[in-house]
């Protein structure tokens, strides 16, 4: 694990989850790792960290077996004086607990340096916030999903820092599994920061998962003089579970994203495809639609035909509620809207939206392609069932495909369970079922979600293309630095 390939394997039976000939890094340095949802980073991540079950699955590391690999002394002192920031927070605190007592479990016990911690973390230094969010017993809804992940990255910093008193030679591992996920880029730019000052004070192994490519210009603006020491390096499909892991290269996105910065979409005058009116409410709150960030200036939301439009805001602010009350998928208390020429408002019944606006007037990509494909159809029954007007043929579905899928389409791909297809392939199948119907407006919620970047690219050139073709586009997402490249300030929303 010290710069020099080493194969890893994981299966399950006969099916490889995951299997690579080089999943090195280097040691005393920070490596961000990019990749595809569902690639297998987290797992290959997990092997190495000593995190998987051998009674589970069968694992080899290099010519070890998993029992092996675990057994040496190397391996239990990276999980000892590391840490691990799983990707899901809410799975990993214990909601018959205060945040406050889980801080101090185990090897991270001692309030040391935590408010501090907590602090530098927390945009706004108000202590009694802090001791809000200690005192707090998790559930569900609170903490929120940022605050949870801001939670676990206490815990690993809290971690690090008992790195002072510990030998310079030991071996300690920090895996930070989407540590941004649910964070903004304020919130994810505060942890950039304390992670390199940290790093700069005393050197450790870290490695960063993540899907977000934006963070590359923040570490080449704020930490040009750590670049000797820090590791871009992208996981790819070989086929069938196997992947390679390859440098990857930080000006390929760089210049991608200024030549796309330098074309921004011309928006044609259309007509009006959807108008929301300023103001609505939802679950006993009501919400604000301005057209500048200070939110100072309200206004409503329009979009024609041939527009990009991008709606703004912090994590769990409420973008994804606003798509679900323009689908008909949830029922706000006051609401009023034009869409495609029909008055809408918080009376019109469900039965209007299933029969005049899913897949005719609007179709909507949602953030996790879980929650809108059926895992146990097959790719082909996927467009089953679509008001496509006609069916298409088999030849026309891979043609279809083949424009954000690579390698070989055939027969056999097109009877591939969803279950089996990996959370970028999923994503990629949600975009397009949405695409295929060609309605007027298309919300797209996260569309690069779980993308690895030759995929982001291709998408973004996809919905430029339907764009000019007249479709609008209502766009949700975190990633600020791609969409702000690309759609004009007068086309940008910000909801409060």
């Amino acid at each position: 694990m010290n710069g020099q390939p080493t194969r890893v394997t994981i299966a399950s039976g006969n099916r490889i989850i995951a299997a690579t000939d080089d999943f090195s890094f280097v040691r005393n340095e920070i490596t961000f790792l990019f990749g595809e949802s569902g690639i297998g980073k987290s797992m290959l991540c997990k092997a190495v960290y000593g995190l998987l079950d051998p009674a589970e699955l069968d694992i080899s590391v290099g010519s070890m077996s998993y029992r092996h690999y675990l057994d040496i002394n190397e391996i239990e002192g990276i999980s000892r004086l590391g840490f691990f920031v799983f990707q899901e927070p809410s799975s990993h605190l214990n909601p018959l607990m205060r945040i406050s007592a889980q801080l101090r479990e185990g090897t991270i016990d001692g309030t040391e340096d935590e408010r501090e911690i907590f602090e530098r973390l927390w945009e706004n230094r108000d202590t009694r916030e802090v001791e809000e969010i200690l005192d707090v017993y998790p559930k569900p809804y609170r903490p929120s999903g940022g605050e949870k992940q801001r939670i676990l990255l206490a815990m690993a910093f809290k971690k690090i820092r008992r790195l002072a008193v510990q030998p310079r030679d030991v071996s300690a591992l920090f895996i930070f599994d989407e540590p941004t996920g649910s964070l903004d880029n304020r919130y994810r730019n505060r942890f950039l920061a304390f992670l390199f000052e940290e790093y700069m004070l005393r050197q450790f192994t870290a490695l960063v998962i993540t899907h977000d490519y934006s963070i590359i210009s923040e570490i080449y603006s704020k930490n040009n003089g750590l670049l000797d020491r820090i590791h871009f390096r992208e996981l790819r499909h070989k086929g069938e579970g196997r992947v390679e892991l390859v440098d990857f290269r930080a000006d390929d996105y760089l210049t991608w994203l200024r030549s796309t910065s330098g074309r921004k979409n011309v928006t044609m005058a259309g007509d009006p495809v959807l108008r929301l009116s300023s103001r609505f409410t939802i679950f006993g709150r009501e919400h604000r639609i301005c057209s500048d960030e200070e939110h100072a200036q309200e206004t409503d939301l329009l979009i024609r035909t041939g527009e990009m439009v991008y709606v703004k805001a912090p994590s769990g602010t409420g973008k994804t509620t606003l798509a679900k009350i323009i689908m008909g998928l949830y029922e706000a208390e006051t609401c009023s809207m034009t869409l495609v020429g029909s008055s809408i408002s918080q009376a019109t019944p469900r039965l209007f939206f299933e029969r005049e606006v899913w897949g005719k007037r609007a179709g909507m990509v949602f953030q996790h392609a879980d929650d809108a494909l059926d895992i146990e159809a097959t790719v082909t029954e996927t467009f089953a069932g679509l008001p496509l007007g006609r069916a298409f043929s088999h030849a026309e579905l891979i043609r279809f495909l083949g424009e954000l899928f690579e390698g070989k389409l055939d027969e056999t791909f097109l009877s591939r369970q969803i279950k089996f297809l990996s959370g970028g392939q999923k994503q990629r199948l949600n975009l397009l079922r949405t695409i295929i119907m060609h309605p007027p407006l298309i919300i797209l919620d996260e569309p690069l979600n779980g993308l690895d970047f030759d995929s982001a690219r291709k998408i973004i050139a996809m919905l430029d293309q339907i764009r000019k073709q007249g479709s609008a586009l209502l766009l949700i997402s975190h990633n600020e630095e791609i969409f702000d490249a690309l759609v004009e300030k007068e086309c940008v929303y910000y909801l409060t």
